[in-house]
């Protein structure tokens, strides 16, 4: 009888090892990319990023032995492939001002514990993100946004509105099939931001999107909603006062369940200059893009950045007494 059992388990041990060749030989590497252009800064910004965000933003892998082993190698690869598309630091073609919108992401998701990944430091934990390896992130980066501050130029000309900026005749369409709209301006404003980049940004909601924050149920948004948000640089007029300048760009947020399958549930669309041209050459341009940062920031408002806190305290004191 143990001879018997014996033999069954040399059995299974030889048909696990055959099927774990077998995986290894049907396995395919990581592509390998060339490095066109490498990020610009300080050696102690560019150890920090090497260590905890090389292996996967860059076309510079260092793998461990373990990564390139199947099935594990095929997560990898997967992981490897999505993080290039949303930052790679071997291609690396930024102007100024994306420099320091790129670096103002990067200390978002440190700060935030986004980046790196749990599930990556779990098998890397010395790529893991120290208190003073963030502190000199935010101190790099607090120094191009001054940089940014001392060589921008103030915009003196009379304001230009979003009102007055040409609408085309036939209203521009995203790739993906978000419809730009005029009607926004006549929407409540739920919030107001601004970045490094010298920009105001106004956010509005359509009705829909606006009942579904005074009731704090956005888990999920309804269909239908519609969030959007106007872009101006800021603008200096006589007295130094700030004003909305140049419009940038109107960003719009559709909430569609069933057609936007692949980027939980919401149509993104950008829409810039005075032509109102659509951002991406393809439907595909949100999933490459968007939608990354908004899951890995914006999970727990559903996917939605700008939502005000504690905009209904009634319900907000009946949450907290179930």
């Amino acid at each position: 009888m143990a001879h018997v059992k014996k033999k069954r388990i040399l059995i299974v041990a030889l048909a696990i090892v055959t099927i774990f060749c077998a995986l290894q030989i049907l396995s395919s590497s990581l592509e390998k990319k060339p490095v066109t252009r490498q990020i610009d800064a300080p050696q102690e910004v560019i150890a920090i990023l090497e260590n905890s965000c090389f292996n996967c933003h860059s076309n510079q892998q260092k793998l461990s032995w373990y990564d390139k082993l199947a099935p594990v190698s095929w997560l990898v690869n997967k992981d490897v492939m999505r993080a290039r598309e949303v930052l790679n630091f071997s291609e690396w073609d930024f102007s100024a001002g994306e420099h320091l919108g790129k670096m103002y992401a990067i200390l978002n998701m440190m700060q935030s514990g986004k980046m790196p990944l749990s599930n990556y430091t779990l098998l890397h934990p010395a790529a893991k993100i120290t208190p003073n390896e963030i502190d000199i992130i935010k101190s790099y980066t607090r120094s191009l946004a001054q940089q940014e501050a001392k060589t921008a130029v103030p915009d003196i000309a009379p304001v230009k509105a979003l009102s007055e900026v040409s609408i085309p005749a036939t209203l521009p369409v995203s790739p993906n099939g978000v419809q730009y709209t005029n009607e926004f301006k006549k929407w409540k404003v739920i919030s107001m931001s601004t970045l490094f980049d010298h920009t105001i940004r106004v956010i509005y909601g359509n009705d829909i999107a606006v009942k579904a924050i005074e009731a704090e149920d956005f888990h999920p948004w309804p269909d239908g909603s519609i969030v959007v948000k106007s872009v101006w640089k800021q603008g200096v007029i006589g007295n130094g006062e700030i004003r909305p300048g140049a419009f940038v760009n109107a960003q719009f947020m559709v909430k569609d369940a069933k057609k936007y399958t692949t980027t939980e549930g919401w149509g993104f669309a950008k829409f810039s200059g005075s032509d109102l041209h659509p951002t991406g050459k393809n439907a595909y341009f949100a999933e490459k893009s968007c939608i990354s940062c908004h899951r890995q920031l914006a999970e727990k408002t559903g996917y939605l950045f700008d939502v005000p806190m504690k905009v209904n305290t009634a319900i907000s004191i009946k949450n907290l007494q179930k």
